[in-house]
């Protein structure tokens, strides 16, 4: 459990308006990356706030995301079928953490070591994920929660 007088991830890096900003910022920079612009081509005008939610939830804040867009399940489901390479998942890391110190979100260590443990094993899921066919949706999964030093665990799909 965590000490009250500790932050969430989400209290430390300064709330909502830094994380819309960071999406938004990092989805209009997108298409300016070829190996990413095929991924995000068909996204909606909503597709930056949503991220900006489901990130919210994930780092300690608002519940938003599950209770207005699905939860975890949701996520899984948007990533099904988009068949996602590691070089695509390099660029999309490469380009949310570059954008990310554009904005001034915090740098100090602790905090971009959090926030780069949780990017790297969100992206893997997604990955693993995007392949499709063989994924099956936990219609029960929890909303990851990450914070100082989380540790996501080995993944084990669902089974049919």
């Amino acid at each position: 459990m965590a000490h009250p007088e500790v932050p969430t991830l989400f209290e430390w890096l300064g709330g909502m308006d830094p994380l819309r900003a960071l999406t938004k910022r990092f989805y209009e920079k997108v298409p300016t990356v070829p190996l990413l612009e095929p991924i995000f081509a068909h996204m909606g005008p909503d597709h930056p706030e949503h991220v900006a939610l489901f990130l919210a939830e994930v780092l300690g804040g608002p519940k938003e995301y599950s209770e207005r867009l699905g939860g975890h399940p949701e996520m899984v489901r948007h990533h099904l079928g988009k068949h996602i390479t590691d070089a695509q998942r390099k660029a999309w890391m490469g380009l949310l953490l570059e954008t990310a110190d554009e904005l001034g979100l915090p740098g100090d260590p602790e905090f971009r070591s959090a926030i780069v443990g949780y990017l790297e094993w969100g992206s893997r899921l997604a990955v693993v994920n995007s392949k499709g066919g063989e994924v099956v949706v936990d219609e029960k999964a929890a909303m990851p929660e990450w914070g100082w030093g989380q540790v996501g665990g080995p993944y084990i799909p669902p089974q049919a």
